[in-house]
């Protein structure tokens, strides 16, 4: 089959989107909102659990706490932001605000605003795009390889309350005070908590307890971020493939894998590939239309890209300086353009 131009393209993407359509539309409030916003109320459920653990001496009690809060720190602030900046937990507007800056701002202890634009405006409207939304945000040339895959990871809790703050100069003084005020509400909450239900004795290790939760998927969430994006096709702003190309080409699918999956979300996970071709849709939903997305990309011979953790760890470890260090290589794909 020969590659389609931009003509062929937009009839690929109409008739894979009428595919997909037509499943959302057969679907029930429940598989298209419903599982998602349930697993995260249970993990605001469970929260309070998980502060109760940390009260006790048994270390066992003690260790079920920290994976506890771990999980649920992970669930609200990668599942529940990524959702909510996409829409995708409810259709009205205002709620959906509200649930950005709840997710966003008090649980991730980030700026709304800039999420959005960064990741919905930025690396969804110019997938792999160099310079724009090519995940380079992730790229850090001045770490060697073990510390940045090993290491770096450690350094999200502490370095996200920070880039949010630096990014605050960019906003109006209104949003700026906002922000601020759902942050430091969101920081001295768990740190409250701590101290009050857990009962830690010190500032110290309540500290020490706050970093240890946040980071504990800390790893996962950062090699995800890159192994489904940097080594794939890498296109120029004015020489980008049309939409259904640069999806199937500069995206990849990593295999289910349970904690992940019910902590970032299939749409972050096992379906990367249908949450960037229709990100409004819920993980659940992602998940249901996974079939017919890569069926359809098989079937018109576009490119379907999945592997595995394993393999994407060991390959970004032994092609690191490429990868992460030099600057990516356009693609050229003649005749997509």
């Amino acid at each position: 089959m020969e590659p389609a131009g931009s003509g062929g393209a937009q009839e690929l993407l109409g008739e894979l989107e009428a595919r997909v359509r037509a499943v959302v539309r057969a679907s029930s409030w429940w598989e298209r909102r419903g599982v998602d916003c349930a697993i995260l109320a249970l993990s605001l459920l469970a929260v309070p659990a998980g502060f109760l653990c940390l009260r006790c001496e048994n270390v066992l009690f003690f260790a079920v706490g920290i994976i506890t809060l771990g999980v649920c720190h992970s669930t609200l602030t990668v599942k529940g932001s990524h959702l909510a900046t996409h829409g995708a937990l409810t259709e009205s507007k205002c709620w959906s605000k509200f649930w950005t800056l709840f997710f966003v701002e008090v649980c991730t202890a980030f700026t709304a605003d800039y999420a959005s634009y960064g990741h919905v405006k930025m690396h969804h409207g110019y997938t792999n795009v160099v310079g724009m939304g090519d995940s380079s945000t992730w790229r850090l040339p001045c770490l060697n390889r073990y510390i940045y895959m090993f290491l770096a990871p450690l350094l999200i809790p502490v370095l996200t309350p920070l880039v949010a703050v630096e990014r605050l100069r960019e906003v109006q003084l209104r949003t700026a005070l906002r922000t601020l005020g759902l942050v430091s509400l969101g920081l001295y909450s768990h740190y409250w908590l701590l101290l009050n239900v857990s009962g830690f004795r010190s500032p110290g290790s309540a500290l020490v307890c706050m970093f240890v939760t946040r980071s504990l998927l800390a790893h996962p969430y950062l090699h995800v971020n890159i192994f489904q994006h940097i080594g794939l096709p890498m296109f120029s702003r004015d020489r980008k493939p049309p939409r259904v190309h640069m999806m199937s080409l500069g995206v990849l699918n990593l295999p289910r894998l349970p904690v992940l999956d019910w902590a970032f979300g299939h749409s972050i996970i096992s379906c990367h590939v249908e949450h960037h071709l229709f990100p409004t849709l819920s993980d659940n939903m992602c998940l249901k239309v996974k079939p017919v997305v890569s069926q359809f990309l098989q079937e018109k011979q576009l490119p379907y890209n999945e592997d595995s953790y394993l393999a994407r760890f060991r390959m970004f470890l032994s092609h690191y300086e490429e990868f992460m260090v030099k600057a990516p290589p356009i693609t050229e794909l003649v005749g997509l353009q």
